[in-house]
């Protein structure tokens, strides 16, 4: 690196601390720490499964978290799935995954695989498992593991709004027939850290459900040096899906704030998300043509 960019990199740091706090440290100091212990898994599990995994290696979203587990531990009891959290990688084994119906990866961030392991999340999702990305889990500027962005996203996060972080902004139902999206009105209005990416993921093999209305909202990373536009234009989407193999995946960019693991909409949202993905018909995942 040279003397320039740590110069540029050291006072992006002093920036975000200002805002985040000392989480931001793990922005430019990301830990590569990869689990070989598996966690013990309970032997009541039982179908329909769902496995949350919350790891961090890079930034942490501690207010999510804290909020949101507990938040999907609930739902889990009200919609009758099994439910097993950790932090754990090596949790990512062959003969774990098989017993889950479905995987989330809530608020994942940065290099938290090992090589096996990657192998075998991508090949329980190939054979029909569902998979859940929740904000954070898009939301590393770069990754050590191309199929993240590539497979598990199909998307590539490049900022989010500072100056304010937080903002209200209409989420437009592209899908309201869609079964994760019609409990929604068309015009669904919420604050979030709202994410843009490097291009809209829109095309063969992905449907989006919603997008983004920039003009509800300043697409702006405005803080101490830096002044970045990030818009995406007509075609921000915000939540998609596609297919990996046999297994659904979906993506979501919200979720950011404590706030949104009390919102109503939000968590039921979620349940109908999760509830999706399971649910992969015998024949495996299709997604209608763009």
């Amino acid at each position: 690196m040279t003397v320039r960019r740590m110069g540029v990199a050291f006072l992006l740091l002093g920036a975000l601390m200002l805002v985040t706090g000392c989480d931001a440290l793990r922005v430019v100091f990301p830990s590569s720490e990869h689990e070989t212990v598996a966690p013990g898994i309970p032997s009541e599990l039982r179908s329909p499964s769902v496995l949350i995994f919350s790891k961090t290696n890079g930034f942490r979203h501690n207010e999510a978290i804290d909020a949101g587990l507990p938040a999907l531990k609930q739902l889990a009891k009200e919609r009758g799935w099994s439910v097993f959290a950790t932090e754990n990688g090596a949790v990512h084994q062959p003969e774990i995954l098989e017993r889950f119906d479905a995987i989330v990866w809530f608020q994942v961030s940065g290099d938290v695989l090992s090589e096996d392991q990657r192998a075998a999340l991508l090949a329980r999702i190939e054979e029909g498992a569902g998979f859940l990305g929740v904000h954070g889990t898009g939301g590393d500027p770069a990754y050590d593991w191309p199929e993240h962005p590539g497979t598990l996203i199909r998307a590539q996060f490049v900022g989010h709004p500072m100056g304010p972080q937080f903002q209200e902004a209409t989420v437009r139902i592209e899908e309201p027939d869609h079964p994760v999206m019609r409990h929604l009105e068309s015009a669904w209005v919420r604050t979030d850290e709202w994410y843009s990416f490097e291009a809209s993921p829109r095309g063969e093999g992905v449907q989006v459900l919603a997008t983004l209305d920039e003009s509800t909202y300043t697409p702006q990373m405005k803080i101490a040096f830096i002044d970045r536009d990030l818009r995406m234009g007509d075609d921000h989407p915000i939540v998609w899906t596609h297919c990996i193999g046999k297994g659904r995946a979906l993506y979501s960019a919200m979720g950011h704030m404590e706030g949104a693991y009390t919102e109503a909409a939000h968590l039921t949202f979620l349940a109908e998300a999760v509830d999706w993905i399971r649910a992969t018909p015998a024949e495996g995942c299709r997604v209608p043509a763009p």
